[in-house]
């Protein structure tokens, strides 16, 4: 029980009895009873398990096809409709043939349709993960002796293979072109990355996804944007220039682009033109009028359609020398297993792939899961996600994550299940299968002109950061130098440098928090700040110190120098001090600590004169989360210290995890409610305060009556 009788008494009878709390069970028989869990096995569990892997044999027997087929049906439609141009239009984004898209999406949507936990997300081709593919492929394939910068019909079509001919036999491709290289290379990467969110995913590392925050999330895709942006302007201007690696490559490419533009192919440009204003005016339209419009205008399908028909009847290909999308086959490719060798070359590349992926679909499936009043397993869309991966990186297929516009729309259209992922599998299907040669003279630069407006949104987001800064400056820094480190570096750098900004602020954060001398206000129980309240009067004779942080090893010492600060004593000087010349030395003829200032997190950096006295320190616990050894070994000090100048030191509204932690590190007694407990620790600073009034009251009488 932590309630003093001081405190009963005014609370009219009312005592806080503490539960005991069980004991906790030994590590022995904490893993007998998992491994037992783990190890029976039973039809049930058995069921169980399958259920939780394959969510959809859950959702499935329940469906309601009168309510929700329609929508399902729409949904997935149009969002097939979608990934077809998309899909298309992204290869070129990875450095990879058209079919290897095809795949991709159809086998991102059928997986996910069996395992994922969110209703409305659409699992398929991400801009920003084929840019991060793309860059892998391109310094693969240039370390093979490929040429990079060769992907499609055009001018020049076999110059990559005479460059790669004396390297062939040495990297043992004799029978691997370019593009069936730069297929294994992204299988490789893929593969890896699949399986490092798989771990995650068993591992129960859902949480991990967390600390990526949203204006980290925002400054990489913008500045991952601007990059997508800068590698499609050869396309849509129809010049060659290199593909540039490494730091700088965004700079590296502008340059080549001007020192091109002379170059230009006009064929290119003036289609360019034109499918830019066309799908710009649509998705300007399709926004203006979303309200009215119940399936969003397929303006890209519409404009490929249109294009290809007017490449092919006007030859330009041959005519103009444009670059198209060249043959693209029916069918599936026999599978095949990811080389090994290239695994271990890209396994660090993975780790980013994989970071990125797992972030972008937990935190979309958390926030369409709590719009529509529904929850998702962030450890189940991991393995989701992981398997997205795992299984089609033997088909020929590269890595994949939720996107944010498809599953707007998906929602947009009536999605109520992951059955329109099922329909959606099924129209690229039909596409891989029957529809995919249809698309061959369709021109590469109305693809860029896809990809380029795909990033409207993610570009536009550069408008948020002055209300992000008068919000939070730090955050506003993490989206800067995470979309600046992005283009002037590298995509992996800018993740890099946004995760360590993140985690500086965090710590940041913590390190300083704000600290305060509580004053009680009138004759009632709240003690609060004077520099946020008036009308507060300071407890007489006691210290009431507030820490609005947790107490750890990083700002152990900004705790001490706050306390010292604002009660004016620094106690370990002075116990010190008073243990060199004897007991004849009181605490307030001690030394105060030298004036020091605190930052704006303290209310006063001001020290309060060494003559005022007082017998008793009550720290706030309330806003203390956590506390680890060296908060403990601090306090201990303090304790000591304290003690050998007369003061007692009192703690109040400890939570349970503070409490135990003061508990196991010998702070307090080893049983819940002993004395010792008792005597230290108050559930309000009101019964702290009370209880150190007491005490003095009772320690001037014992001496008036000696």
């Amino acid at each position: 029980m932590e309630a003093s009788p001081e405190c009963t008494q005014q609370g009219r009878g009312l005592a806080l009895v503490r539960r005991r709390p069980p004991a906790p069970p030994g590590l022995r028989e904490a893993l007998k009873a998992r491994l037992r869990r783990s190890c029976s096995c039973s039809v049930q569990g058995a069921w169980a398990l399958l259920q939780n892997l394959l969510p959809a044999t859950r959702w499935l027997r329940q469906y309601q096809p009168r309510e929700d087929l329609a929508g399902d049906v729409v949904s997935g439609l149009v969002i097939g409709i979608i990934l077809v141009p998309q899909a298309i239009a992204y290869s070129l984004l990875a450095g990879l043939q058209p079919i290897y898209s095809l795949y991709t999406s159809f086998f991102a949507n059928l997986i996910y349709f069996l395992m994922g936990t969110s209703r409305h997300v659409s699992v398929g081709i991400f801009s920003l993960l084929c840019l991060m593919v793309g860059q892998v492929v391109d310094r693969e394939l240039l370390q093979a002796g490929f040429d990079p910068a060769q992907d499609g019909p055009g001018p020049g079509a076999n110059h990559s293979a005479l460059n790669a001919s004396a390297t062939m036999p040495a990297l043992g491709l004799q029978d691997c072109s370019r593009d069936c290289y730069a297929i294994r290379v992204a299988t490789a990467l893929t593969l890896l990355a699949g399986v490092y969110q798989v771990l995650m995913g068993i591992l129960g590392l859902g949480f991990v996804s967390a600390y990526l925050s949203q204006p980290l999330l925002d400054g990489f895709a913008m500045g991952a944007s601007v990059t997508i942006l800068t590698s499609q302007l050869r396309h849509l201007l129809g010049v060659r220039v290199p593909r540039h690696q490494g730091p700088g490559l965004v700079v590296s490419t502008w340059l080549s682009l001007l020192r091109s533009a002379g170059q230009a192919n006009l064929c290119d440009v003036l289609t360019s033109a034109t499918c830019l204003a066309v799908l710009l005016a649509a998705k300007e339209l399709s926004d203006r009028y979303r309200q009215h419009l119940k399936v969003p205008l397929p303006a890209e399908l519409l404009v490929i359609g249109a294009a290809t028909l007017v490449s092919h009847f006007g030859q330009f290909h041959e005519r103009f020398g444009s670059s198209v999308a060249g043959d693209i086959p029916t069918g599936f490719m026999a599978p095949h297993v990811p080389d090994p060798a290239l695994v271990w070359r890209v396994a660090l590349d993975a780790a980013s792939l994989a970071l990125v992926g797992s972030a972008f679909s937990i935190s979309l499936a958390e926030m369409f899961a709590r719009s529509h009043g529904y929850s998702v397993r962030a450890n189940q869309e991991l393995l989701a996600v992981g398997c997205c991966n795992v299984l089609p990186a033997f088909f020929h297929c590269f890595a994949t994550s939720a996107a944010l516009a498809k599953s707007l729309v998906k929602t947009a259209t009536g999605c109520r299940t992951q059955l329109s992922s099922a329909v959606s599998a099924a129209v690229v299907l039909l596409v891989v299968l029957a529809l995919a040669p249809l698309f061959r003279d369709l021109q590469r630069s109305v693809l860029a002109c896809v990809i380029i407006v795909s990033l409207h949104g993610a570009l536009r987001k550069v408008r948020d950061v002055p209300r992000l800064w008068r919000l939070s400056p730090a955050d506003a820094l993490v989206w800067v130098a995470t979309a600046a480190t992005c283009v002037l570096v590298s995509t992996e750098a800018g993740l890099l440098a946004g995760i360590l900004l993140s985690l500086l602020s965090l710590a940041g954060r913590t390190r300083h928090p704000h600290a305060a001398l509580l004053a009680r206000a009138g004759d009632s129980s709240f003690y609060g700040d004077p520099a946020e309240f008036e009308g507060l009067v300071p407890e007489p004779g006691v210290q009431v110190f507030r820490f609005t942080g947790p107490l750890y090893y990083a700002n152990k010492d900004f705790f001490l120098r706050s306390l010292y600060s604002l009660t004016g004593l620094n106690a370990g000087y002075a116990a010190a001090r008073r243990k060199e010349r004897g007991p004849g030395v009181g605490a307030g003829e001690a030394e105060p600590v030298e004036g020091r200032d605190l930052g704006p997190g303290s209310s006063t950096a001001a020290l309060v004169p060494s003559a005022t006295r007082f017998h008793a320190v009550v720290i706030d616990c309330a806003p203390l989360l956590f506390l680890d050894a060296a908060g403990l070994a601090t306090l201990q000090d303090l304790r000591r210290d304290y003690g050998a100048l007369g003061i007692t030191l009192l703690l109040a509204c400890c939570g349970p995890s503070v409490r135990d932690t003061l508990r196991r590190g010998g702070f307090l007694g080893e049983d819940p409610g002993d004395a010792a407990e008792e005597g230290q620790l108050f559930p309000s600073v009101h019964c702290a305060v009370q209880a150190a009034q007491a005490r003095r009251q009772e320690l001037v009488a014992a001496n008036y009556t000696l």
